[in-house]
C-alpha cells in the first residue's frame, strides 16, 4: 500500500494509505459500527454476516479507498467510485463518494477531511470534475463544498385512490430485477434524464445492494413487444411497496399503474418513491393522499474551469466572471471569465474579469447549474451577489430541468 501521509496525533502516528482487497474485513467493520449495521438488520433481508463482507469485496477492487491507520487498525476511511451522470444530456466524469466513516475515538482529529482532500485532487486528475454522495450529515458536507441537488418523495395512498384503468396496447410482464430489458429501458431513461446515473454492471449491484430478493420488476412493453417502462416493487403485509418506476413515455406509465390496480384484492394501500419534482397527487383522480418530501442526494463541483468548459450552456450571452470561494479546494478559488461562440460554447478566462461579477460559493455554484434552485431565488436568499442585467443572463443561459437521480451507493 502507497503511503499518502503520517500525522502525530498525541504520539500516535496515524499513517494514510491506500486500501486494497487484503484490507476488506477492517473496511467493513468500520462500515458496520458506523452506520450501524448489525446482525439483526443483516438477516431481515435475507443476508449472513460473511456475505457482506464477500459483497464489499469487490469495491476494495473497483474503488478509490483510502484510510487513516492506527498501526494496523483503521480509524478512518474514504471510498470513491468512478461513474458517469448526465448533465442536462451531456455525460460527465463523476466521483461518487461513499463508505465515509471514522471511529469514535479518532473523532474531531479532522482525519476525514484530510482524506476527503486527498480524494478530491484524485478526481480532479482522473478528469472527475463533480462528485456526488448520500450525505450521513448535510451540514458537514456543506462545510466540505457539496450541496443538495435532488429530492426524493415518499408517498402513500389507499387502494381506493388507485389511479382507474386507462386502456393501452401493450401488456405488462413480471420478470426478474436484473432483466436485460429493465437495464434497456433505464440507459434510455438515464441518456435523456438530467443528473442520471449511467448504470453499468457496478452501478447495478450499488443500486440492489439492500433490496430482498422477493423484489420483481413490472416492465410495460408496446404493443411491438418493445420495452417502455418498468417499476421495481414487492408486496408485504397488504401493502405494495415501490421501489422505483420509470417510463419513457404516457402510455408506459398507464400500463404501469394499471398493473398496480391489478392487485386491488391483495393490497390495501401503495407505498413508493419519486425521485423528482413531479408531485404524483396531481395525476391521481384523488388527490388527498400523503406526500413527504426530502432532500436526497448532493454533489459538489471539483474543478470549476473543466466544468464549465464542458457545461451544456443552453444559450449564449455576453462576457461575465464568476467569483467563486471554496474553501476547501484551492484551485477553484478567484475568478472565472465566461464568454461564449456562435456554437454557444464557453470559454474560460482566469486572466481578467470580463463583464459584471456574480460572486457565490461553490455550493451555491453546484445547485445553480444542476437547477435544484433557479439564480433568481439564490439572489432572493443572499447566496448569489450580482446585478439585475446579469442575473437574467444567468437565467437565460442555466437550463432549468431538475435532476433525477433514484441510486444509492
Amino acid at each position: 500500500m502507497q503511503i499518502l501521509d503520517t500525522k502525530d496525533i498525541k504520539s500516535t502516528i496515524l499513517t494514510a494509505k491506500k486500501l486494497t482487497i487484503e484490507d476488506v474485513k477492517e473496511f467493513n467493520d468500520l462500515l458496520r459500527y458506523v452506520f450501524q449495521i448489525t446482525n439483526n438488520s443483516l438477516s431481515s433481508i435475507g443476508w449472513e454476516d460473511f456475505e457482506i463482507e464477500q459483497e464489499k469485496a469487490p469495491i476494495l477492487e473497483k474503488a478509490n479507498v483510502i484510510g487513516w491507520f492506527d498501526g494496523e487498525k483503521l480509524a478512518s476511511q474514504v471510498a470513491t467510485y468512478s461513474m458517469h451522470v448526465n448533465i442536462h444530456g451531456k455525460i460527465f466524469a463523476m466521483g461518487g463518494v461513499t463508505g465515509v466513516g471514522t471511529y469514535p475515538e479518532y473523532s474531531g482529529l479532522g482525519l476525514v477531511k484530510g482524506i476527503l482532500m486527498k480524494s478530491l485532487e484524485e478526481m480532479k486528475n482522473n478528469g472527475q470534475t463533480i462528485s456526488y454522495l448520500y450525505p450521513y450529515s448535510i451540514p458537514y458536507y456543506r462545510k466540505k463544498g457539496w450541496e443538495i441537488i435532488s429530492d426524493v418523495m415518499s408517498f402513500t395512498l389507499k387502494d381506493t385512490q388507485i389511479p382507474r384503468k386507462v386502456e393501452v396496447s401493450g401488456h405488462v410482464s413480471r420478470l426478474p430485477q436484473d432483466n436485460e430489458d429493465v437495464r434497456a429501458v433505464y440507459e434510455k431513461f438515464a441518456r435523456k434524464s438530467h443528473g442520471s446515473l449511467i448504470r453499468s454492471d457496478l452501478e447495478w449491484s450499488e443500486y440492489f445492494r439492500w433490496d430482498s430478493d422477493e423484489m420483481l420488476a413490472a416492465v410495460y412493453y408496446n404493443e411491438e413487444k418493445v420495452p417502455e417502462g418498468f417499476m421495481f416493487y414487492w408486496i408485504e403485509n397488504e401493502i405494495l411497496h415501490i421501489k422505483e418506476m420509470i417510463y419513457l413515455n404516457q402510455e408506459a406509465r398507464h400500463g404501469l399503474w394499471n398493473f398496480v390496480g391489478a392487485h386491488f384484492s391483495m393490497i390495501n394501500e401503495v407505498r413508493g418513491k419519486i425521485y423528482e419534482d413531479q408531485a404524483i397527487a396531481f395525476l391521481l383522480d384523488d388527490s388527498e393522499i400523503t406526500e413527504t418530501i426530502k432532500p436526497y442526494y448532493m454533489a459538489r463541483i471539483v474543478d470549476v474551469e473543466k466544468f464549465l468548459i464542458s457545461y451544456p450552456f443552453k444559450d449564449s450571452s455576453r462576457p461575465f466572471h464568476f467569483i467563486i470561494e471554496d474553501e476547501l479546494l484551492e484551485w477553484n478559488n478567484g475568478i472565472f471569465s465566461l464568454y461564449f461562440n456562435d456554437e454557444e460554447a464557453a470559454t474560460i478566462s482566469r486572466k481578467e474579469a470580463l463583464g459584471k461579477p456574480v460572486k457565490l460559493n461553490i455550493n451555491t455554484l453546484t445547485t445553480m447549474l444542476m437547477s435544484y434552485r433557479s439564480p433568481t431565488y439564490l439572489r432572493e436568499i443572499g447566496r448569489i451577489e450580482t446585478d439585475e442585467a446579469t442575473l437574467k443572463i444567468l437565467e437565460k443561459i442555466i437550463p432549468s430541468e431538475e435532476a433525477y437521480f433514484s441510486d444509492f451507493f
